[in-house]
């Protein structure tokens, strides 16, 4: 695996844009498994097509959209509700092809290029034990509430921002019609919500749709059938000189990425995660699955 350096290694190690050259694409990554996974498929996929590659993983989320629009990275994989949200600061509520077209756009004006979006959508999800879901018939969140509402009481594992936010549990519970009320919710750290789903100590956890613990524990996800977490779509996106002087890397990057969803990511993490194999094995393995090496 390629090193992962440090937020102020990269701040202070003088990176500049003469390494994303002509024959240089410089790939970059968030610090957490999924896109320490993504970061390291996308560099042997390039190299395997002849690029050079520089990869830059493990950085801040603000760290490394800064990188990218000042030209230090050249390509990394976004979520859409993050350039929504965090960068582009719309508090609109959008569908999720809405949400697409509003980070193109605005994204577009900044000189950076969302390719294809994949259908991966790392956003807020509520989970229970698979046998639990299907023994009270709930498969969707609007399921669990008509359950709730028709007096059986249930528990939910929360961490304390989505206890507190404005797209959490709160307007999540006005949306959908009901409420767990305040005995029934335990808030912890959120890596212990599905722990505690797992050990039965409560019926419900919010969790993330790809967290690698979800198919390990067998669990269900709940289906978000009103839409009312923003949508989180891991997308490639590509600085557009970059693309200009390399058009082939849009067919490349959206061959990748249609391969992506909620099932398939958390599968991957769950490698790296649960069975401890390496980043670049789980990445390679991918690729050579696909026959994309």
């Amino acid at each position: 695996m390629k090193p992962i350096f440090p937020t102020l290694v990269l701040l202070t190690a003088g990176l500049t844009s003469s390494l994303a050259s002509a024959e240089t694409i410089t790939v970059g990554g968030k610090n957490f498994t999924e896109q320490l996974i993504m970061a390291s498929m996308t560099g042997q996929y390039l190299e395997a097509h002849g690029y050079e590659v520089d990869e830059r993983s493990g950085m801040g989320t603000a760290v490394l959209r800064r990188a990218q629009e000042s030209g230090q990275v050249d390509l990394y994989w976004e979520y859409t509700g993050t350039s929504l949200i965090s960068y582009n600061g719309v508090e609109e509520k959008l569908s999720p092809e809405e949400t697409y077209e509003r980070v193109k756009e605005l994204d577009g004006e900044k000189g950076l290029v969302w390719l294809d979006p994949s259908e991966a959508n790392n956003t807020y999800a509520l989970a229970m034990r698979r046998g639990q879901a299907e023994e009270l018939g709930i498969d969707s969140i609007s399921d669990l509430a008509s359950t709730i509402n028709d007096g059986h009481e249930l528990t939910l594992a929360s961490n304390a921002t989505f206890y507190s936010r404005d797209d959490g549990l709160r307007p999540m519970q006005e949306t959908y019609g009901f409420e767990f009320g305040r005995r029934n919710v335990s808030r912890m750290d959120q890596g212990l919500t599905l722990t505690a789903l797992d050990q039965e100590e409560v019926d419900v956890a919010m969790t993330t749709a790809t967290n690698g613990r979800i198919p390990a524990l067998d669990l269900t996800v709940l289906e978000d059938d009103l839409t009312f977490f923003p949508d989180y779509a891991m997308t490639p996106v590509v600085r557009a000189e970059i693309l200009e002087a390399h058009p082939e890397l849009a067919e490349l990057m959206n061959t990748v990425s249609a391969l992506l969803d909620d099932a398939t990511m958390a599968e991957l993490n769950a490698r790296v995660d649960v069975e401890r194999e390496s980043v670049d094995e789980v990445a390679e393995a991918f690729l050579k699955t696909h026959e994309l090496l």
